[in-house]
């Protein structure tokens, strides 16, 4: 088991910045990949950045250039460093974690709100 605990989320005006943190704990010798998904009201949930345990980073179209995604192995400890922000990128944040069996863990989530 993976238990993932995240902060940061809050309220920012757009074009603000706000800074993200994940930290895993438990059965972590198994993940591989980290990342953050997003959930606005009456959307799907959707990738908006992903970091492998080597470093390969994946991330939406829709926050290229604006966010950026980091991990601290040692820390065990993902980040989501968001710049420019908008206020399409209200929603809530989930921390993931996927382990070597392909198996999730998520977080329980932390809102992002950006006011125009």
């Amino acid at each position: 088991q993976v238990q993932l605990v995240e902060s940061g989320g809050g309220l920012v005006q757009a074009g603000g910045s706000l800074g993200l943190s994940c930290a895993a704990s438990g059965s972590i010798n198994g993940i591989n990949a980290m990342g953050w998904y997003r959930q606005a009201p009456g959307k799907q949930r959707e990738l908006v950045a992903a970091i492998t345990r080597g470093g390969t980073t994946n991330y939406a179209n829709s926050v290229k250039g604006r966010f950026s995604i980091s991990r601290d192995n040692a820390k065990n400890t993902v980040y989501l460093q968001m710049n420019s922000l908008k206020p399409e990128d209200t929603a809530v944040y989930y921390c993931n974690a996927e382990t070597s069996r392909l198996v999730d863990y998520w977080g329980k989530g932390t809102l992002v709100t950006v006011s125009s």
